[in-house]
């Protein structure tokens, strides 16, 4: 008699995200959910973020969000107009420099339109242009937070021509607050600079708050 030898097959375990599902089943919902040209945009940023380092999937629907309704954001006052606000909130929070940034979350890029130092406007880095997003872990979690409608502060992190600026007026410390302040409206964003961290953050917060309120239009 000829006994048959038993062959067993060694089964791979699909790959489960620890979040709920399979990572097959996100892709495949992800793809369902691309139907607009502004989806697919808002796709490819957040896939560049992942693969810079710093991907906030917990704030996802508030980046989505922002990008996909650009078009109906609120946008920033005339440079004339920005200015007395910027130069008052340098005054009021004792800030030894002030930046204000242009942004465009549909093509990840920001514009300086207003600096000033310890020595007055600057205007050697106007219309300065750099990506939003980077791989900057600090300025990416400082930009999720200002989608969030939070005034993110931080010690400075010099990655490009403004921070390098910042630095060169004695700021260590910087406060960052979307213009206008409301969750998702995001048409650019400010920034304090300080010496050394303030005593009463959250006073400065608030200041930073009321400025970018009356940058927006």
């Amino acid at each position: 008699m000829v006994t048959k030898k038993r062959v067993t097959r060694k089964v791979t375990p699909r790959k489960v995200n620890p979040k709920g599902g399979t990572y097959l089943d996100k892709g495949i919902e992800l793809i369902k959910w691309v139907d607009t040209p502004f989806k697919l945009i808002a796709v490819v940023i957040l896939a560049s973020l992942f693969f810079l380092g710093y991907f906030a999937w917990d704030s996802r629907q508030v980046i989505l969000h922002a990008i996909t309704t650009a078009d109906h954001l609120p946008t920033l006052k005339e440079q004339e107009k920005l200015l007395p606000i910027a130069a008052a909130l340098q005054k009021d929070t004792d800030a030894v420099s002030v930046v204000v940034y242009k942004a465009n979350l549909v093509v990840n890029s920001r514009v300086t339109v207003i600096a000033i130092g310890k020595e007055g406007r600057d205007k050697s880095i106007d219309g300065s242009m750099s990506s939003l997003f980077s791989a900057s872990s600090e300025r990416n979690a400082a930009m999720v937070a200002m989608l969030n409608g939070e005034v993110m502060c931080s010690k400075l992190e010099v990655s490009g021509k403004t921070t390098e600026w910042e630095a060169k007026q004695g700021a260590t410390y910087v406060c960052r607050g979307s213009i206008p302040p409301e969750v998702g409206a995001f048409a650019g964003y400010v920034t304090a600079g300080f010496k050394v961290q303030p005593e009463d953050v959250n006073a400065i917060k608030v200041r930073i708050n009321a400025a970018s309120t009356e940058m927006a239009k």
